[in-house]
């Protein structure tokens, strides 16, 4: 364990953890919402400090990011707990206090990273947020040794933490569940808002920043919702790639999965406004190119993760001579 760093202390032995939208209040010897935050004799600890549950070298497709070192692996870390709880959550297993761990300090983390040839690390599976204590001391080592650092992350962190640890981050995907605060509140037990802050505040602090929507039927797959996570998307601007993924049930949801209609119409409306559309989690044969918004020339083709790059040459479209919008 590791005492927390963003937190107050209270009267009666409570602590008040600031470091994400949660804004837990938590009496002595009780755990916040995120399961791994814990209050020992009026001190906040971070439970998970130094404690690994999954440890795997990724393609950086499948973060999913498709504009930065394309076809590259990444080492990836992730451990157990999250500060949202959403009913159709893909790595349930992980939100459990009880989860199976193992130890791990950020410079072996480094060194793994390092002797796999990787690019850097990416700090996914669960939500990095709640691992920041950790994730803080293991982006600043790995900046050190020339490794990349990337957050896949549902965006959840408070704007004091995000603005500390955003200098040593390089990319991130951030999820944008829905563009609705309800869909938020109900089923996801958070909140919008501060997610689209942190997609704000990545991009003004320089951050290569990728998008996903998982499209879920009935909830957030209305052409009403959809324009206004392109309009958000458009904000941040238009050549950040947004990524629809299609749902499947799992945890405590039972909503048949996506259609491909809903996807492809998605991807419709994006494309009135955005230059890079994806779709994830289904087998659509172009749902993966990435093409020059200018002239249509196919720069990266993907089949699965095999990618090649196609009609890049230096940082400039082959056919138009467009600067591309890729971090090579």
């Amino acid at each position: 364990m590791k005492e927390a760093l963003y937190y107050q202390k209270m009267e009666d032995n409570r602590v008040h953890c600031l470091l994400c939208p949660q804004d837990c209040v938590i009496a002595e010897g009780k755990r916040g919402f995120c399961k791994v935050r814990v209050n020992r004799g009026g001190t906040l600890y971070s439970e998970n400090y130094n404690q690994a549950m999954a440890r795997a070298m990724d393609p950086i497709e499948k973060k999913p990011l498709y504009h930065f070192h394309p076809g590259e692996p990444i080492y990836s870390l992730g451990t157990r707990g999250c500060n949202q709880n959403c009913d159709f959550c893909q790595n349930w297993h992980m939100l459990q206090p009880d989860a199976p761990t193992r130890g791990i300090t950020a410079q072996e983390a480094v060194e793994e990273a390092l002797s796999h040839g990787s690019l850097g690390i990416a700090y996914t599976y669960n939500e990095p947020t709640i691992w920041y204590e950790f994730v803080l001391e293991c982006a600043g080592l790995a900046k050190e040794r020339g490794l990349a650092n990337v957050l896949v992350t549902n965006g959840s962190m408070n704007q004091e933490p995000f603005r500390r640890l955003a200098p040593l981050v390089d990319a991130m995907n951030i999820d944008v569940k829905s563009m609705d605060p309800e869909f938020y509140r109900k089923i996801c037990k958070s909140k919008l808002e501060p997610v689209l802050a942190t997609c704000r505040a990545a991009r003004e602090a320089g951050i290569h920043v990728e998008i996903t929507n998982l499209v879920i039927p009935t909830l957030n797959d209305s052409d009403e919702l959809f324009r206004k996570l392109v309009d958000f998307v458009q904000e941040l601007g238009p050549e950040v790639p947004l990524h629809f993924s299609a749902y499947f049930p799992s945890y405590r949801m039972t909503i048949e999965p996506t259609p491909l209609s809903a996807l492809l119409r998605a991807r419709e409306i994006a494309r009135e406004k955005l230059y890079y559309v994806y779709l994830g989690n289904v087998a659509v044969s172009d749902g993966s190119h990435t093409y020059c918004p200018r002239c249509g020339n196919l720069l990266i083709a993907r089949r699965g993760y095999a990618v090649s790059l196609k009609g890049i040459e230096g940082r400039h479209c082959s056919r138009c001579g467009r600067e591309v919008d890729v971090v090579l």
